[in-house]
């Protein structure tokens, strides 16, 4: 009797889940299982908790000694995803199950004492990898819902090691992941609900039109953080692919993946207390950040300048890229990052410059101190800069009904992003680069006069002079206008209040 088996599994490093061959190997000698290949702590303890769940499903653990070996053993192991490979490994090398199946599946899941099958984290990347494999996929029936995701995938589920053996022994069947019991829940906070501010709604209908990045400043208890809670409800419904991208990087988080915000753009809002680590992503066995949890929706930083300095400036590179390239001694691990920035702060440290109903007691140099928290390159960077002031109270006392909801103008987003992702090949306007701003957004010679004239008296970058151009064109694009026009770069133009020294 052959004393080997091989069987398929899936590993983690980052959003990937590289192929992983849990080998089997018993031989004669004194009683005792060795795991090779890089296991972590969870993965060496696996031993006790295979043996426990082997027994307490009815079949003979082997008293012989057994080596088991993860390969590749470059590749570091982690979790408990590795017990069920490694059961049925022991099972079949033992011939207490057929071997005839191993090869066209893959296995994954962690096992309790007593054979049930628990759910592991990032399962959606493990069964995207197998889908492109052409094998069927076995894993716990409390990842169904997720796995159910990927349709491309023959994805079974199983409550425990029995079922397992049943099916490899052609004795029962096994059921298909199903996205039956899917609820979906896309509530998000009306926009109808906040008062007055129209100049900022007006910059968020834009932000949300063409995924420009958005700051809004003005002293406190104006709106600002409410406005920034309502930007999701009038972004357009996530397509498939980037929906399933925005999950695969949720699913191997800490938190995990709910299957209810399938299709709603993410909304990361972390404390100003944040690491650069917590922002980015980090760890020996690297971890995404909240910059990739929030990879086609919005990252939100309430008072911009209360967030360390260095923990801005490491924003830079992926609002530019779109991407995070996290490195280690062995491996590097790569994390999407295409996010829009929403930003909000005081125009000082107490909050009330420039506010005519307070008193502001900053002096000079505080103030200066406080803005230059912000680097000017995190600035240019950001594409619309809204002062949003103190209303007065009256305003508050309009009723919602003559207000437009939030519904109404995702609506209006949706057409606008539509526009433009057919006339820039896939792109929204802020994700357009260098040649494709001049072919995609063709300016008359008086408007580049009049827009250079613009830049040399506000002193503009060359990234900032791009960015009021692309904002324009999304401006065009909600007016229903083929092409841009003078009143469509000024209100661009008027978007960038500290440019203007506001």
């Amino acid at each position: 009797m052959t004393k080997l088996a091989v069987v398929l599994s899936r590993g983690e490093f980052g959003i990937q889940a590289p192929q992983v061959r849990v080998e089997v190997h018993i031989s004669r000698g004194l009683p005792g299982l060795s795991i090779v290949g890089m296991p972590e702590t969870a993965v060496k303890e696996s031993k006790d908790r295979v043996r426990a769940a082997i027994m307490n499903s009815g079949y003979e653990f082997p008293q012989h000694r057994i080596t088991i070996n993860l390969s590749p053993a470059d590749i570091p192991k982690q979790g408990g995803r590795y017990d069920l490979p490694i059961a049925i490994g022991v099972l079949a090398a033992s011939g207490q199950v057929r071997r005839d199946k191993l090869l066209d599946v893959e296995f994954v899941g962690e096992l309790a004492l007593g054979g049930e099958l628990r759910p592991i984290r990032g399962v959606l990347p493990v069964v995207s990898e197998v889908a492109t494999t052409g094998r069927s996929l076995i894993c716990p029936i409390d990842n169904g819902i997720e796995a159910a995701l990927v349709q491309s995938c023959d994805c079974m589920l199983a409550n425990n090691l029995l079922e397992v053996c049943a099916w490899l022994d052609a004795m029962d069947e096994l059921p298909r992941a199903e996205l039956k019991g899917l609820n979906v829940n896309n509530h998000c906070p009306d926009l109808a609900d906040v008062k007055g501010q129209e100049h900022a709604k007006r910059a968020l209908i834009i932000a949300a039109s063409g995924k420009h990045n958005l700051l809004f400043y003005g002293p406190p208890g104006t709106g600002k953080t409410m406005l920034a809670s309502r930007l999701p409800g009038i972004l357009p419904d996530l397509t498939e692919a980037e929906a399933l991208e925005t999950a695969s990087v949720a699913s191997i988080s800490a938190h995990g993946f709910d299957p209810a915000c399938w299709s709603q753009p993410p909304f990361r809002a972390p404390h100003h207390t944040a690491s650069a680590p917590a922002l980015v992503g980090g760890g020996s066995n690297p971890m995404p950040g909240e910059i990739s949890l929030a990879q086609n929706g919005i990252l939100f930083l309430d008072e911009l300048p209360e967030f360390s300095r260095h923990v801005l400036e490491v924003l830079r590179e992926p609002l530019e890229s779109g991407k995070i390239i996290i490195s280690r001694a062995a491996r590097t691990a790569e994390f999407p990052a295409r996010f829009q920035l929403l930003a909000s702060l005081n125009p000082c440290p107490c909050g009330y410059f420039g506010d005519p109903d307070r008193t502001c007691e900053c002096s000079v140099g505080q103030i200066q101190n406080y803005r230059n928290r912000i680097s000017g390159p995190l600035l240019d960077r950001i594409d619309l800069q809204v002062e949003v002031p103190r209303i007065p109270h009256k305003t508050l006392r309009q009723t919602s009904q003559s207000i437009t909801s939030s519904q109404t103008i995702k609506q209006q987003v949706s057409r606008s992003r539509q526009i433009q992702l057919a006339r820039n090949k896939g792109k929204s306007n802020a994700q357009l680069q260098g040649k494709e701003i001049e072919q995609f957004i063709p300016l008359s010679e008086p408007l580049l006069d009049f827009l250079e004239q613009v830049v040399d008296q506000l002193r503009l970058s060359a990234r900032a002079y791009h960015r009021i151009i692309k904002v324009s064109r999304t401006i065009a694009d909600l007016a229903g206008s083929e092409r841009v026009a003078q009143k469509h770069l000024a209100e661009a133009i008027s978007f960038r209040g500290f440019d203007r020294g506001a």
